[in-house]
């Protein structure tokens, strides 16, 4: 089987991550991992931009850590593909199959309401995932569902505790949502546990990779290190 990681943040473009780009891939690959998508935070979220910068160059800078990954994935023998976690007010989802021409050309999103974001994301044609749909901390005024306006649900987040992921897969089991897991990955190497999905098949792209989750090609797993 194929391991992939579906959910890593690398610095210094996710402003909470601790480990870059290329200790990160060097991790997944020493673990025999054939890919990783990096999901950093957008510019919506914790980005390690300066908040003055242009929509235009906070885009550029978004991208700077995928392009380097996919530079050195080259090189280690390791597929970097591309993804993106946004966020509202501590809710977050997981997008995956668009490209950076795709947002410098739609400006927009950032002044819509999240709802019809959502939608116009899935109309555009990504595959949307609600993150740790029941994440619970300090920051967090009230858990948000967004049933009618993702295709699926991370039911395993590595960085979660066991509750809050037998609620997500409850959640996705009873609305017909796809099922994904990923680690949520901050540190790198330094990440205690692990999960992600595998398939009987190489992920060629991210379109791919959508097609594979929506037909029921991948399988969940998860690894611990503790």
């Amino acid at each position: 089987m194929y391991k992939y990681e579906t959910h890593l943040h690398t610095y210094p473009v996710s402003a909470c991550a601790k480990s870059d780009v290329y200790e990160s891939l060097d991790f997944y690959k020493n673990l025999g991992y054939d890919g990783v998508f990096i999901t950093n935070h957008f510019v919506d979220g914790n980005i390690g931009a300066d908040s003055s910068l242009s929509y235009e160059e906070k885009i550029n800078f978004y991208f700077s850590d995928y392009e380097k990954g996919a530079e050195y994935g080259k090189t280690i023998g390791l597929k970097v593909f591309c993804g993106f976690e946004m966020s509202y007010m501590g809710t977050d989802f997981l997008v995956y199959g668009l490209s950076k021409e795709w947002f410098l050309n739609n400006p927009q999103i950032i002044d819509m309401k999240r709802s019809e974001e959502l939608e116009y994301l899935m109309k555009s044609g990504a595959l949307v995932i609600q993150a740790h749909p029941y994440r619970e901390d300090f920051y967090i005024d009230h858990i948000r569902l967004f049933p009618r306006k993702v295709h699926g649900v991370e039911i395993i987040n590595a960085s979660r505790n066991d509750f809050e992921n037998d609620m997500a897969k409850l959640y996705a089991e009873h609305y017909g949502l796809l099922k994904i897991a990923g680690s949520d990955n901050h540190r790198g190497s330094k990440a205690p546990r692990l999960a992600g999905v595998c398939c009987e098949t190489p992920i060629i792209n991210e379109q791919d990779f959508i097609e594979k989750v929506k037909n029921s090609k991948t399988e969940i797993f998860t690894l611990d290190f503790e």
